[in-house]
């Protein structure tokens, strides 16, 4: 076993969320989904600042989308990066209304 390689994955992951955007995008969807019209509305950005943001979790696999009907819904792809996510906020002293 090869530690330092094996957590080069984990570096990633840390790495693709470390935007203030980022971690807040995951924070707003946090256990269930949402559409780039209800994170415009909760985070007060544009909807094309949002989408690159979106587009890059996505191609790290770390969010999940459907499509339904125009508008296309994100969530989380694993549960256990909302509870990294939530416990770093949560250190930080940001109120997310995730439950432990």
């Amino acid at each position: 076993m090869n530690l330092l390689k094996e957590s080069q994955r984990a570096a990633d992951i840390l790495k693709t969320i470390s935007p203030a955007s980022r971690l807040a995008i995951l924070l707003a969807i946090g256990e269930g989904e949402a559409c780039v019209c209800h994170l415009e509305a909760v985070l007060g950005k544009r909807q094309a600042y949002i989408s690159q943001h979106l587009m890059a979790l996505r191609q790290a696999d770390i969010l999940l989308d459907r499509r339904d009907g125009s508008f296309v819904y994100y969530h989380i792809a694993d549960p256990a990066l909302l509870d990294l996510v939530s416990s770093a906020a949560r250190l930080a002293g940001i109120e997310t209304g995730v439950p432990e």
